[in-house]
C-alpha cells in the first residue's frame, strides 16, 4: 500500500540520518514538512482507491458490513499517521517562525528609517525623528528578546496564539494597540529627554494629559478588556459543552478572519478591519503631532467600540451543543420495511456532529455513538474527494449484537468530546 511505502520511506530516512531534500524522519523542519506531505498524498490515494472499490482483501469482500469495517479501520490508521506528521510539521513550523517574526520586525524598523530619511529631505532631520527611530529600536529589541525566549512557541506571536493553537483575533488586536501606545509613549519620553528648554518640556508633559489622549486610552482599555473577556467566555462555553473546540496543527494568518473551519466570519472581519483603520489613523496623528499622544477623535473611538461589541456578541452567538433529532432504520434499495433489529444500520439525524475544524479523517474517526451500554465507533465511508459518513447532520452506524432488545438510548460523542442529548429507540428480536 502507498501508506506502507510512506512508512518505509520514513524509516529509511531515519536510519540513514541524512537530512536532505527527501528526508521524512521528522527530526528536522524540512523532514517534518516533507513527511507530512507524503503522508497526506498516501492517505488521499488510499481513500480514493477504497472509494473505487479497490484494495479490498478477499476475506472481507463478500460482506458489505465486514468490508466497510475493514476499510474504516485502515483509513483510521492512515489518518492517525497523517495527524502525527501534521503535528510534527506544526511544531517545526513554530520553531522556524520566531526567525521570521524577527525579520519582519527589523524590516519595519528599516522601513521607518527609510521613510524618515525621505521625508527629511526638505525640512531636515529633527529630534522627533531621532526619538521615533530610537523608540522603534527599543520596541524591536524587546520583541527580538521575546522571540528568542519563546522561540519554540512562535516567537513574538506566542502571546497571541490561543489554547487551540490558532491566532486569536482579540489578542492580536489588543497586542497591536498595546505596541502602538507603548511606542507613542517612548517617542514622547525620548523627546522629553532631549528637550533643553523648560517650555518645550512642559509642552511634552502636557501632551500626556488624559484630555488629549482620552480616545486612544479608552480604545486601549476596551480592546484589552475584550481580549480577557473573550478568553473567559470561550473557556466557560467549552467547559459547559455549549461550544465545540478542536486543536489546530498550527496557527495561520487566516485565523484572524475565519472561524475554526476556515470560513470567513463577519464579526472577526469587521473587528480586524475597523481596528486596523483606527490604528492607521493613530499612526498618522502621531507622525503629524509627535509631541502628544494621538488624539483619536471620539467619533472614530465610538466606531471601534461598536465593532468590539459586535465581535463579543458574535462570540456569544457562535457554536452550540450537537443534537439528535431522530433515529431511523437505514434502508437500502429493495429492503423491506421493518423495525430496528441488532445488526441493522441506524441513521442518526441531527446537527453539529462534526465540530468546526474537525473535518479531517483522524478527527472523524474519533466519533463514537453509544447504543445502550455499547460504544460504537462511527465507520468512515470514503467517496471520491471525501467521506459520505459521518457528516455534520447524518451518522450511520450498525446496532451491535451485544445490545439487548427493548428500549435503548442512543447518544453521539463528537470529536471535541461533547455529548448530544439521549434519544430512545426500540430494538426488537
Amino acid at each position: 500500500m502507498a501508506v506502507q511505502e510512506a512508512r518505509g520511506g520514513a524509516g529509511a530516512g531515519a536510519r540513514g540520518g541524512a537530512h536532505g531534500g527527501g528526508c521524512t524522519c521528522g527530526d528536522c523542519p524540512h523532514g517534518a514538512r516533507e513527511g507530512h506531505r507524503r503522508a497526506v498524498a498516501a492517505f488521499l490515494l488510499q481513500r480514493d482507491e477504497f472509494a473505487a472499490g479497490q484494495g479490498l482483501p478477499a476475506a472481507v469482500a463478500h460482506s458489505a458490513s465486514a468490508s466497510r469495517q475493514w476499510v474504516s479501520e485502515e483509513l483510521a490508521q492512515s489518518a492517525g499517521l497523517v495527524a502525527e506528521r501534521g503535528r510534527a510539521e506544526g511544531e517545526a513550523w513554530l520553531a522556524r517562525l520566531w526567525r521570521r517574526t524577527v525579520c519582519v520586525v527589523w524590516a519595519l524598523v528599516f522601513l521607518l528609517l527609510l521613510g524618515q530619511s525621505l521625508t527629511a529631505i526638505g525640512p531636515g532631520w529633527t529630534s522627533a525623528r531621532t526619538a521615533g527611530l530610537l523608540s522603534a529600536l527599543l520596541v524591536a529589541g524587546a520583541l527580538t528578546a521575546a522571540s528568542w525566549f519563546h522561540r519554540a512557541r512562535g516567537g513574538a506571536l506566542a502571546p497571541v496564539i490561543g489554547e487551540d493553537n490558532r491566532l486569536s483575533t482579540s489578542r492580536t488586536v489588543a497586542a497591536a494597540w498595546v505596541l502602538f501606545v507603548a511606542y507613542a509613549v517612548l517617542v514622547l519620553a525620548g523627546r522629553l529627554a532631549a528637550a533643553s528648554e523648560h517650555t518645550e518640556r512642559d509642552a511634552l508633559i502636557s501632551g500626556l494629559d488624559l484630555a488629549r489622549g482620552a480616545g486612544v486610552v479608552t480604545v486601549l482599555a476596551v480592546v484589552c478588556g475584550i481580549a480577557v473577556l473573550v478568553r473567559r467566555v470561550v473557556g466557560l462555553r467549552v467547559l459547559g459543552q455549549r461550544l465545540q473546540k478542536v486543536r489546530a496543527d498550527r496557527p495561520r494568518a487566516a485565523d484572524l478572519l475565519t472561524d475554526d473551519a476556515g470560513r470567513g466570519t463577519f464579526a472577526d472581519i469587521q473587528y480586524v478591519v475597523i481596528s486596523a483603520v483606527a490604528l492607521l489613523f493613530g499612526v498618522v496623528r502621531l507622525a503629524r503631532r509627535p509631541d502628544q499622544l494621538p488624539d483619536l477623535p471620539w467619533g472614530l473611538g465610538v466606531v471601534v467600540l461598536v465593532s468590539a461589541a459586535t465581535y463579543v456578541a458574535g462570540k456569544y452567538a457562535e457554536g452550540g451543543r450537537p443534537v439528535i433529532l431522530s433515529v431511523v432504520r437505514a434502508r437500502e434499495a429493495g429492503d423491506l420495511d421493518a423495525p430496528i433489529r441488532t445488526g441493522d444500520d441506524i441513521e442518526i439525524r441531527g446537527a453539529g456532529f462534526v465540530p468546526p475544524g474537525a473535518g479531517a479523517a483522524d478527527r472523524l474517526a474519533r466519533m463514537v455513538v453509544r447504543v445502550g451500554a455499547v460504544h460504537v465507533h462511527v465507520p468512515l465511508v470514503p467517496v471520491t474527494g471525501g467521506f459520505s459518513n459521518p457528516t455534520d447532520a447524518v451518522l450511520t452506524v450498525p446496532v451491535p449484537a451485544d445490545v439487548e432488545p427493548g428500549r435503548v438510548e442512543v447518544q453521539v460523542v463528537t470529536a471535541a468530546g461533547v455529548e448530544t442529548n439521549r434519544y430512545t429507540i426500540e430494538v426488537t428480536d
